[in-house]
């Protein structure tokens, strides 16, 4: 099991946003980064979701506000946003040191590798079974530690070969209630597709009902994107409403069978680049994660 150093991460959220349904405006969706809040009780984790509206996607950023270098990772970043989310970054004091992906995207490219040419130290981190290049190459079951909190790997393939769920540890001293990370494996009321970058429904389908239905029901469920202005689900909502994977499993795969969804558009762009994480030095080998 790998266990990546980072350094601590505190949980500072506002009250406000407490309808876990909450359903933005255009106007807000239009914005360029807003802050929503699971009040976990951890007083460790400062935490920012923010989004970027061309690809509709999220990304996060999760910081050790109590320790004294504040040490801090960002999910799913964007090649757009860079400059907002390091801005955002040097504002609240903190030191970034991880830029993760949940898989290898089709719809944008990823901000990781630019992020890594402006912010020296910083390691890229994705999947191995993405067959990407990154820093850090990371499997199922290591924990990815920022202090005293960390997240924990899960594979979640499906919607491609790679994709894994980030997910917030469990124990006294981390965040509840916890907080899963899903990328496009499942969507608020939805899941990714899966007709393209070796997808699979019945591997998602499995995916999702072993790896992220088994969480406590209140883990809060923040994925890769949303269309409809909503930000943050939970385990126990979607294992309820989400019309395509409370579906028997044969009725999942003929649902995602017949989608009928059209070619992405930005695909032919963002997997070559996101395959070598933006802009990852390819001539530099990549460090695979080690078990213990």
């Amino acid at each position: 099991m790998l266990r990546i150093n980072l350094l601590r991460v505190r949980v500072s959220l506002p009250p406000a946003l407490f309808n876990l349904r909450t359903k933005l405006t255009p106007q807000a969706m239009a914005s360029a980064s807003f802050t929503t809040s699971s009040q976990p009780t951890s007083n460790k984790l400062l935490f920012r979701q923010l989004f970027e509206k061309e690809s509709s996607t999220y990304t996060y950023l999760l910081a050790d506000a109590s320790h004294p270098d504040k040490p801090a990772l960002l999910i799913d970043p964007v090649d757009k946003t860079v400059e907002r989310d390091l801005s955002l970054v040097k504002e609240l004091g903190l030191k970034l040191i991880y830029a993760m992906n949940t898989h290898v995207h089709a719809d944008h490219v990823t901000g990781s590798g630019l992020m890594k040419n402006k912010v020296p130290g910083l390691k890229s981190i994705i999947s191995k079974a993405s067959k990407s290049k990154a820093d850090l190459l990371i499997e199922a079951g290591d924990k990815i530690y920022f202090g005293d909190l960390f997240l924990e790997v899960r594979a979640t393939p499906g919607h491609t070969l790679g994709c894994v769920t980030y997910v917030t540890g469990e124990g006294p001293d981390q965040p509840q209630p916890r907080m899963a990370f899903t990328g496009d494996a499942i969507l608020i009321r939805g899941c990714g597709r899966t007709d393209f970058q070796g997808g699979s429904s019945q591997q998602l389908y499995e995916s999702v009902h072993s790896q992220i239905f088994t969480l406590p029901k209140d883990t809060l469920i923040y994925p890769a994107h949303d269309y409809k202005g909503l930000t943050v689900s939970t385990v126990g909502e979607e294992m309820l409403y989400n019309p395509r994977l409370t579906k028997d499993e044969e009725s999942f795969k003929n649902i995602m069978a017949n989608l009928n969804l059209s070619y992405p558009k930005m695909i032919d762009i963002a997997v070559p680049a996101n395959m070598v994480c933006g802009l990852q030095d390819i001539s530099a080998k990549p460090v695979e994660a080690t078990s213990n």
